[in-house]
């Protein structure tokens, strides 16, 4: 059974510096100028890449739960 991960981006931290889009566009996009979820989006397919980009944000603004 695959574990199911969330991922919560703080908007209000979020600098849009793009460095999340960089690593994981198949998961994340610009909504606003600010990093938001693809809807569509695999999170367990892409797990590594979001992670990556948790560990990389500038600002903490990606959470994994």
């Amino acid at each position: 059974m695959k574990k199911t991960i969330k991922v919560n981006i703080n908007r209000n931290k979020c600098l849009g510096c793009g460095m999340c889009i960089s690593l994981c566009p198949e998961v994340f996009e610009f909504k606003s100028g600010k990093s938001s979820l693809k809807v569509k989006a695999s999170l367990e397919k892409y797990q590594s890449c979001i992670k990556e980009s948790a560990q990389n944000c500038p600002v903490q603004a990606i959470k994994i739960i």
